[in-house]
């Protein structure tokens, strides 16, 4: 049984025609237009038969097209990342391009190294999934220096050349105070977001801001941060340590605000373990709607990202700039920002 590569030399033996004939017919070359329909269905016949492939790497390497793109996640263990990706894929399926995945774990030197390998190969563009904004990783500087249609997930750069895709975080926890408000509740506990995380910040001030709109005093006794963290699944572990210590203060609160799903469901369980049923006796609300959100017990109100149609929009912000570059285009950033939407489910309701 044969196991070499069949090539265009196989082809033409078989058919009887030139190499050279049946190159042009199999690239679909501009000259194939000349060739007469007989010829071509004669060599593509052969083609079949012999079970031809074109070498698409050596196609690239003339035509100076890949038509791959890097998608960079920063860790592929968040809950968050599987939808997006979900997306992406998706979008660069339907358009004949291959994605190239790498997860660089939240590491500097990973993440150069895999941008150098990505550049090597040659992909047309770049998506980056990364809200984290740690001190030890300035991506715009290794970003900016590539100069191939770039797009962030969950982070905006001030830059003319890097686009982004966002969800208004500012917008979605606006709306998850504003539900336990009208249902009812005053006294509200928050697990703010850490720092260094790029959505922290927007999300407090849209807490604030709705606040100040009717006038709700917000405790600062029940107000806590989560700690900086590498790692995502981390955030139910400190939801659950820090709804202990709002319980052990003993000031009383009929509501908590996570700052995430993973966050809250670690919430849930400890206000479970002090014997507290939600929502009877709190109710809680999440960030993200991560797919086990609907599954839970019980099921979490949250406010949904829209996580495939970011993939898909960066998908399209991508594309859009390499066609760019082929037809010598400007190129130019694109930024846009999603509108969240509040999904009601059995871990909130009326204060009775």
């Amino acid at each position: 049984m044969k196991s070499t590569m069949v090539t265009i030399r196989d082809v033409a033996k078989e058919s009887g025609f030139s190499s050279t004939t049946v190159s042009i017919v199999l690239n679909s070359a501009p000259l194939a237009r000349y060739i007469p329909a007989s010829t071509k269905k004669c060599i593509e016949r052969a083609a079949k038969k012999l079970g031809y492939r074109p070498n698409l790497f050596a196609r690239s390497l003339r035509s100076q097209r890949s038509h791959t793109v890097g998608v960079m996640v920063f860790d592929m263990t968040d809950p968050y990342c599987t939808l997006v990706l979900r997306g992406i894929e998706n979008s660069l399926y339907q358009s004949s391009y291959l994605p190239i995945l790498t997860d660089v774990h939240n590491e500097r030197s990973r993440f150069e190294r895999y941008l150098e390998m990505l550049l090597d190969r040659r992909v047309e563009a770049l998506i980056v999934l990364a809200n984290w904004l740690f001190v030890d990783i300035d991506v715009l500087a290794d970003l900016e220096k590539s100069s191939i249609p770039t797009v962030m997930i969950g982070r905006e750069l001030q830059t003319d050349s890097i686009s982004s895709v966002l969800v208004d975080n500012e917008l979605g926890a606006h709306a998850a105070l504003e539900h336990l408000y009208s249902l009812g509740h005053r006294k509200i506990a928050i697990i703010r977001g850490p720092k260094t995380l790029a959505d922290s910040a927007p999300r407090w001030k849209g807490i604030r801001s709705f606040a100040k709109s009717v006038e709700l005093e917000i405790d600062p006794r029940l107000v806590l941060d989560l700690p900086e963290s590498r790692d995502p699944i981390s955030s139910f572990e400190a939801g659950y340590q820090l709804t202990e210590d709002l319980l052990k203060q003993r000031r009383p609160f009929t509501a908590l605000m996570a700052f995430d799903d993973m966050t809250a469901f670690g919430a849930i369980r400890a206000l479970a373990k002090a014997g507290l049923r939600v929502p009877e006796h709190c109710s809680v609300i999440g960030f993200d709607d991560v797919a086990a959100s609907a599954l839970y017990t019980p099921s979490l109100t949250t406010i949904r990202q829209p996580m495939e149609v970011m993939g898909t929009i960066a998908v399209s912000i991508a594309l859009d700039g390499v066609n760019a570059v082929l037809e010598k285009r400007q190129l130019s950033a694109v930024h846009r920002k999603i509108a969240p939407e509040l999904a009601v489910r059995e871990s909130t309701r009326r204060l009775l």
